[in-house]
């Protein structure tokens, strides 16, 4: 696990295009299916709040758990601390 350092790692000193494309098309396959996830504050999230509301018919159920993402944005992005974490203290 790691953040920018760890993905800045992952290139080599000299140029090469296939290694760069490889590791670009990885970090965009990783996080659309991370986005596609049911965490209330990524996309899926948003997806299956408006599934849920078509389902149910009712108005205030979207406003329910629209006022819950706010609370869900707290585990990703301490998810990104650590991670950002890790690779300081890999540096020293």
């Amino acid at each position: 696990m790691g953040s920018v350092f760890s993905i800045a790692s992952m290139f080599d000193t000299g140029w090469d295009w296939r290694v760069f494309w490889n590791i670009t098309a990885s970090l965009s396959i990783l996080l659309a299916f991370f986005n596609l996830l049911p965490i209330p504050a990524l996309d899926g999230g948003y997806v299956s709040i408006f599934t849920l509301r078509s389902d149910y018919r009712q108005s205030t159920f979207g406003q329910i758990c629209g006022g819950g993402q706010l609370y869900w944005i707290f585990p990703p992005i301490g998810l990104m601390i650590f991670a950002l974490g890790l690779d300081i203290s890999r540096l020293f």
